[in-house]
């Protein structure tokens, strides 16, 4: 589908700068923070590690299964300016929701801080449930949960592995079916090391006392709402059917 009005031109625009963005090669900055990232893992306490993974992977496994979460019905017939006028406003109540429980935990001291990761999930997860259903997607259907995690990964991970990542969700609606459902296809490993890698330094300065509630606040709010625009960003592309290549 190519734009068909002012306001489908712009998203369009902004989509294609986007999607340069995911496929930037990693820069020196980029091996730089990963390699400084892997030296702050190993400051982190085995058993934080542990508690950090189990919770994102059964957070996730929840969230493909369904279970315990709300599946928003999918918005039918409605027109791309009125669909990302609702995403928006959703975005934003996560943000500030976010910010708020951040803020909250991160001033509880470090047991607090840990909670925050589960609670801050289940954030993450509720948020892109709406965000596909506004744009008329039914999440009841496995294949478009484990589309979700793919956007999740998208968001949070480093640029090598956005890089492969962004080739699934460009090749989504192309080749249907080809991306199984079955958790067993999934790489928990990847997923949750990326995923820690990408949020664990600014984690790690939460828990630090006198800080902590600042840092909370201004960290889930920020990633928050990238995830909301990394999410509208790739359903413009399913929206617009990759039909437009880029230059």
């Amino acid at each position: 589908m190519l734009p068909e009005t002012t306001y489908d031109s712009a998203a369009f625009s902004k989509m294609k700068t986007w999607q340069k963005k995911m496929k930037r090669k990693p820069s020196f900055i980029n091996k730089m923070a990963k390699r400084m990232q892997n030296r702050v893992n190993s400051w982190i306490p085995e058993k934080i590690h542990l508690f950090l993974t189990g919770a994102i992977k059964e957070m996730t496994k929840v969230m493909i299964s369904g279970a315990g979460l709300i599946t928003p019905a999918p918005l039918r017939n409605e027109i791309l300016e009125n669909r990302e006028i609702k995403v928006l406003k959703r975005i934003s109540f996560y943000k500030k929701t976010a910010s708020v429980e951040g803020a909250a935990t991160g001033a509880g001291g470090i047991l607090f801080g840990l909670a925050d990761f589960p609670l801050w999930l289940s954030i993450k997860m509720k948020l892109l449930l709406e965000i596909a259903a506004l744009y008329g997607y039914d999440s009841n259907k496995s294949s478009e949960r484990l589309f979700l995690l793919y956007v999740f990964q998208l968001s949070f991970s480093s640029q090598e592995n956005r890089n492969a990542v962004y080739i699934k969700i460009e090749e989504w609606d192309k080749n249907p079916g080809s991306f199984s459902p079955d958790l067993g296809s999934m790489d928990w490993r990847k997923f949750q090391q990326e995923y820690r890698d990408y949020i664990d330094l600014a984690k790690f300065f939460q828990l630090v006392p006198g800080i902590g509630a600042v840092v909370g606040a201004y960290v889930n709010h920020n990633l928050t709402n990238q995830l909301g625009i990394t999410a509208m960003n790739a359903y413009r592309m399913r929206y617009f059917g990759n039909s437009q290549k880029l230059e």
